[in-house]
C-alpha cells in the first residue's frame, strides 16, 4: 500500500518571489529528474520489469508512486513548471531516485530550498590527516560540528600540547568562554570571541532543535555570560583569516592568523590553518616546534 503524502505539500500555483534565475533552475532540475529516473531500474525497487519499454529506468508514474506524490505533480515538476516543493517531497524523491549526498544537495539547491540536515560522517578520511601533516611546519587541526578538536598535525601538538592531550574534550568555543582571564592564553578576546559566537550562530542555523546542539548552546550559555550577552546580539558571520594573539609562559605572545578550510566531503568540518603574522612569531612558533614538549596553551582553536 503507497501513502501518500498530503496535498498541502504539492500544490500547484505559481511561485513568487523566486530568483530572476528561476527559470534555468526549472530546467536543470527537470533534466536531472529525468537522468536519475532512467538510470534505476524496476527491479532495483522491487517494481516487477513489466512490458517492453521504450526507455530505461522508471516511468514518471511509477517514481511518484514510490514517492508518494501525484503523478501529475510529478510530470509538472520534470517539465519544468512552476509549482512549490515542500522539503518533505523533495526528501521523498530524493530517496526514490537513490541519490547520493552530493546529490541530494544539489537536488535541493536546485528547488530552491535548503535542508534541515545533512547525514552527519562520523569517521574522517584518511587523507585528512595526510594534508594536515603535508602543512607541517604550519600548525593545523580539523574542528568538527560543535567546534570540537578531531585532528591536528605535529606542529599544532607542539603549540597546544594541553589541548592535545584533552583530545576529544577540546572544543574551541567552550574553552574560549569558560576559561578565566588569568589561565586564558587569548589575549585579543574580544575579537575573538565575537567571531565565534557568529560562526556559531550561522552554524547553529543548520541544526535548530536537534538535542546534542541545543543541550551545547544551553550549557554555553549558563556557563558564560559573556557568551549569553553576545550570542544576544544576533550576529551571524561565516569564518574570515582574521588575527589571533596568543600568550605562552616559554616564548611570550606569538601572533596567528587564522584560515578556515571547509571539508566539502564531511558536513560541519574545517581544517584550521594557523600562519605566523610577522618574524618574531614564526621565529617562536619554530623554537616551540623544535622544544615538543615545553608546556604551552591550554586553550583549543
Amino acid at each position: 500500500m503507497v501513502t501518500l503524502i498530503s496535498s498541502r505539500l504539492e500544490t500547484v500555483v505559481p511561485v513568487s518571489g523566486r530568483s530572476s534565475n528561476g527559470s534555468v533552475r526549472r530546467s536543470e532540475l527537470a533534466a536531472f529528474l529525468r537522468a536519475r529516473r532512467a538510470r534505476i531500474t524496476p527491479e532495483a525497487v522491487g517494481l516487477p520489469p513489466g512490458p517492453r519499454r521504450r526507455t530505461p529506468g522508471l516511468r514518471r508514474e511509477e517514481v511518484a508512486q514510490l514517492a508518494g506524490v501525484g503523478i501529475t505533480w510529478y510530470t509538472w515538476l520534470e517539465q519544468g513548471r512552476r509549482i512549490n516543493a515542500s522539503e518533505q517531497v523533495v526528501e521523498a524523491i530524493a530517496r526514490t531516485l537513490r541519490l547520493d549526498a552530493d546529490e541530494r544537495d544539489y537536488l535541493f539547491r536546485l528547488a530552491e530550498i535548503t535542508p534541515t540536515s545533512r547525514p552527519a560522517v562520523s569517521v574522517l578520511p584518511a587523507e585528512i590527516q595526510v594534508i594536515l601533516d603535508a602543512l607541517d611546519p604550519l600548525p593545523a587541526n580539523v574542528t568538527g560540528p560543535l567546534f570540537g578538536l578531531k585532528a591536528w598535525n605535529d606542529a599544532y601538538a607542539a603549540l597546544f600540547p594541553s589541548i592535545v592531550r584533552r583530545g576529544a574534550r577540546a572544543n574551541a568555543l567552550w574553552c574560549t568562554f569558560t576559561l578565566p582571564a588569568c589561565c586564558n592564553p587569548v589575549v585579543n578576546r574580544d575579537v575573538v570571541q565575537r567571531q565565534l559566537v557568529a560562526m556559531f550562530r550561522s552554524e547553529y542555523g543548520k541544526h535548530v532543535g536537534e538535542p546534542e546542539w541545543e543541550t551545547f548552546l544551553a550549557e554555553l550559555r549558563l556557563a558564560s555570560p559573556t557568551f549569553t550577552e553576545l550570542w544576544a546580539q544576533q550576529q551571524v558571520g561565516a569564518p574570515i583569516t582574521v588575527e589571533k594573539i596568543y600568550r605562552n609562559a616559554a616564548v611570550g605572545e606569538v601572533r596567528m592568523m587564522t584560515t578556515n578550510l571547509y571539508v566539502r566531503a564531511v558536513p560541519d568540518v574545517r581544517i584550521v590553518v594557523f600562519t605566523p603574522s610577522d618574524d618574531e612569531s614564526r621565529q617562536r612558533v619554530a623554537w616551540l616546534r623544535a622544544n615538543p614538549d615545553t608546556p604551552g596553551f591550554d586553550h583549543v582553536h
